[in-house]
């Protein structure tokens, strides 16, 4: 049986003599770590939340604030967790120049579900974006499309859709 005897501001515990500070530290660091409950962070919440809500989306590791998600129509996925300046971030990357419409679908999908806009308008933005690759305005085009920054890379391998918001700076 365990004992505590208390002799002018020591405390004798099993023969270990502590003071009264270091056993109150260690007491509320007990109660804090029992008291807070051991969940997924709000990133995991939500890329779940889109494995339900999208066909055919797995989600992979979680590395550095990113997850890794894999779905038929996208060569490579990830949603990007909140920062100090950005709310989230989906990137998409496509084998091919012209992406098929499962892309953009994906992409749209994805996007109403993370920043809870209606999907026509997340459809409309990307694919704005990316049909603005070309010979006269580049490869690396930057819009912003219902607050929503969306960037567009195209290259020989593929087409990059990157969509993010970017947090309110009330200050």
């Amino acid at each position: 049986m365990q004992q505590a005897i208390c002799i002018d501001r020591l405390f004798i515990f099993q023969g270990i003599v502590v003071t009264k500070y270091v056993f109150a530290i260690v007491a509320a660091a007990i109660a804090f770590a029992a008291a807070s409950p051991a969940r997924a962070d709000r990133c995991d919440d939500l890329a779940a939340q889109l494995a339900k809500q999208i066909d055919g989306l797995k989600v992979g590791r979680t590395v550095a604030g990113v997850v890794y998600l894999t779905h038929p129509a996208v060569k490579q996925a990830t949603l990007g967790c909140s920062a100090r300046n950005k709310q989230n971030e989906i990137f998409a990357s496509s084998a091919s120049r012209r992406p098929p419409k499962e892309f953009f679908d994906f992409i749209a999908s994805a996007t109403a579900l993370v920043f809870t806009i209606p999907k026509g308008d997340a459809l409309r933005g990307a694919q704005r974006c990316a049909n603005r690759i070309g010979f006269l305005r580049g490869k690396n085009i930057v819009t912003r499309y219902r607050k929503l920054d969306i960037r567009c890379t195209g290259s020989r391998e593929g087409t990059n859709v990157t969509v993010s918001r970017e947090l309110d700076n009330k200050g």
